[in-house]
């Protein structure tokens, strides 16, 4: 199913080019960090970035807070792989090739892309990602949706991907992301509350189980409830 206007006048055709362009007139250097960023890179980024904020999420003054903020923070990534899942009918319904099969005189940074275009797999994996972020902590989930935003240009700037498998990528992750984090937040909480007042595997959730025992701060909670602000953004 040919879903998609892959014409020469279509407009997204047009900022393909205008934008592929810019990889043709590239030094050869920069083109490879292109190709790395875009492929590898950015990605990797986000991986770091939801480490650095499940970390920064177990620091939490209190060991519902903790768990909430944890749970929020797993979420990102259960969204991503969703997401991608989702994904997949979508590509073999629409089916539009890539932009290089349709379309001569593009620069194409990376070999091997033989599936289909839309949508894009990174724009949708890196938004998902970004925006589940900004559901656990706004600071880090602006740092994650501008990375996945740098993704998305790259697809298009390496000649894999057309503007509208970008924006399309965004859309699924986006929605994947907000419309099922109340579901995701009701299943994760109550799970990463009992990781929480297990044993050793406490540490993964709260950071405080290592001064006090998870069971005696639970009591202590339950007699005086704590006062820190959770920085969940949903």
């Amino acid at each position: 199913m040919a879903g998609l206007d892959d014409s020469g006048s279509n407009p997204d055709v047009s900022l393909l080019y205008d934008i592929n362009g810019l990889a043709e007139d590239a030094p050869g250097w920069l083109a490879r960090t292109m190709e790395f960023v875009g492929e590898y890179g950015l990605l990797l980024a986000l991986v770091l970035l939801v480490v650095w904020c499940w970390w920064g999420a177990r620091a939490r003054g209190t060991l519902d807070d903790a768990a909430s903020s944890v749970a929020a923070v797993v979420w990102a990534p259960l969204a991503a792989g969703i997401a991608v899942l989702v994904n997949v009918p979508i590509r073999g319904f629409v089916e539009r090739p890539r932009p290089f099969e349709d379309h001569q005189g593009l620069e194409v940074l990376v070999d091997g892309k033989t599936d289909y275009s839309f949508v894009s797999d990174h724009a949708t994996l890196t938004m998902a990602l970004g925006v589940g972020l900004f559901v656990a902590n706004r600071k880090f989930g602006v740092a994650g949706i501008a990375l996945a935003v740098a993704e998305g240009f790259c697809r298009v700037f390496m000649g894999v991907h057309y503007p509208t498998d970008v924006v399309g990528g965004f859309a699924l992750g986006t929605a994947v992301a907000l419309l099922l984090s109340p579901l995701a937040m009701a299943l994760l909480t109550p799970l990463t509350k009992a990781v929480a007042r297990s044993g050793r595997a406490s540490r993964l959730v709260w950071s405080g189980a290592g001064d006090v025992e998870p069971v005696a701060a639970l009591a202590e909670q339950e007699a005086a409830p704590g006062t820190d602000e959770r920085d969940l953004a949903a």
